[in-house]
């Protein structure tokens, strides 16, 4: 739903509010808009503080994806309306994507919000705080902030989606896919690895798509070429590759690099091609299972990340057993299962909705195999070294705690290096020799300098 106004050039009114607290819900592209929003804010020499307590202004920056994601950001706003009632003065900002989805319920339903934006509204949301709300939209990345650990950063490369896929309300919330202009990527890049950045995670809605708006060609290995010219940056990490658009070149470029981690994260939903096809995802299961043997075949030490839905309208118990039996073959590294989510205004709401019980039984079952196979899988590293970035340090319990280039931030695995016995920076890579395993954990002591 359209919640976007025309951008106001008029000049800042008096009686900005000074002190903001922003709560970021969702995925990576919702952080890296934070950020923006954060860099906007303190630019206009706005205070941000982390208690919504101590705030003038509290914006939640809003997940509308699936069901669970809707419910958590209404909680979230009730929160702060609540802490409206209790602190009068204070103003509710809700911005991102249930905002932009649900505009008008939310007007509706929740009348303590002061303010209701989509996504990327920096312009209207400024204007509404009594900011200047004049800015140039395409180099916003230069005052962005950072609310991730300083050491590594999200890329975003665009945004919006082409694709139709049955089940997904992105497009309706973010819009068609918008390639951005590859040099400003890299002076973004450039940008964070100045500001001690060494790990850039690439995401968008459709990786792969990248540069067939701007330059009617896919582009992504041309963007990864420069990237890793960018001094400063150790691991590029690659999200969010979408089957149809995965080039043979992409895997061949990734066997070859000497930034781009070996981490290939495809999400493909379904293996079934009954279910690929009502799912409206393109392509067939044997291109699916055509990418990911190439990158084991060709990537050294390759970790394969994907997702699945189950319980999908018209997925069937024969549909879900071929699903099944793919991931007892395949033995993916790292795997995350939805259960399918009824959302209004895509193909998929048409159809009738399979009963939760099913649902439910279908992703404990699925998540049961995987985490048997994630600990095989971590069983073999016993006794080997791991090459880790440290993510946070315990001086109080003498324990770090890292990740292998085959973990992804807040969705992957864990290294907990115990025993400390010497300084440690967050940031560093060092190798670490591992002692134990549990289904998502490595435990080591570190060895020697990487």
């Amino acid at each position: 739903m359209e919640t976007k106004a025309k951008i106001d050039d008029s000049p800042a009114r008096e009686g900005a509010p000074k002190r903001i607290h922003l709560t970021t819900l969702g995925c990576s592209k919702n952080t890296y808009d934070s950020e923006i929003l954060l860099g906007q804010l303190r630019s206009r020499n706005a205070q941000i503080v982390e208690a919504p307590e101590s705030a003038d202004v509290i914006i939640i920056n809003t997940c509308g994806f699936i069901e669970m994601a809707k419910q958590e950001s209404i909680e979230a706003i009730l929160e702060a309306e609540q802490l409206k009632k209790d602190h009068p003065g204070k103003k509710v900002v809700v911005c991102g994507c249930l905002s932009q989805r649900y505009a008008t319920e939310l007007r509706a339903e929740m009348p303590g919000i002061d303010g209701i934006f989509g996504t990327e509204d920096y312009a209207n949301i400024l204007k509404f705080l009594d900011y200047d709300p004049r800015l140039s939209p395409e180099f916003l990345y230069e005052q962005r902030i950072l609310t991730t650990s300083k050491h590594y950063a999200y890329l975003k490369i665009s945004e919006g989606c082409n694709h139709t896929c049955a089940f997904c309300a992105i497009p309706l919330m973010r819009g068609r896919h918008r390639s951005r202009p590859l040099e400003q990527i890299i002076d973004e890049a450039r940008r964070l690895a100045d500001q001690g950045v060494k790990e850039l995670i690439i995401i968008s809605q459709d990786t792969t798509f990248y540069g067939l708006d701007l330059y009617q060609s896919q582009r992504l290995v041309e963007l990864l070429e420069q990237l890793e010219a960018v001094e400063g940056i150790e691991w590029i990490r690659l999200h969010y590759l979408y089957p149809t658009t995965v080039q043979d070149r992409l895997i061949d470029y990734m066997a070859g690099s000497a930034k781009v981690v070996p981490y290939l994260d495809m999400p493909v939903q379904h293996i079934s091609d009954r279910m690929l096809k009502i799912m409206k995802r393109g392509g067939k299961a044997h291109r699916i299972r055509n990418i990911f043997e190439q990158a084991r075949e060709k990537i050294q030490d390759v970790t394969l990340r994907t997702t699945f839905i189950v319980g999908h309208p018209g997925e069937t118990e024969s549909d879900f057993q071929a699903l099944k039996e793919f991931v007892e073959a395949f033995r993916f590294d790292r795997m995350g299962v939805f259960t399918y989510s009824h959302e209004e205004k895509t193909s998929a709401y048409e159809l009738e909705d399979l009963d939760p019980e099913v649902k439910q039984a279908r992703y404990d079952e699925l998540m049961q195999v995987q985490r048997q196979i994630s600990f095989d899988n971590n069983q073999q590293k016993h006794g080997k070294t791991c090459r880790v970035i440290v993510d946070e340090i315990d001086w109080t319990a003498m324990n770090a705690f890292g990740r292998t280039a085959g973990d992804s931030p807040e969705i992957d695995n864990e290294v907990v290096i115990t025993d400390l016995n010497r300084a440690l920076r967050v940031g560093e890579f060092v190798n670490v020799e591992i002692f134990d395993v549990s289904e998502y954990e490595l435990y080591g002591k570190l060895k020697d300098s990487p």
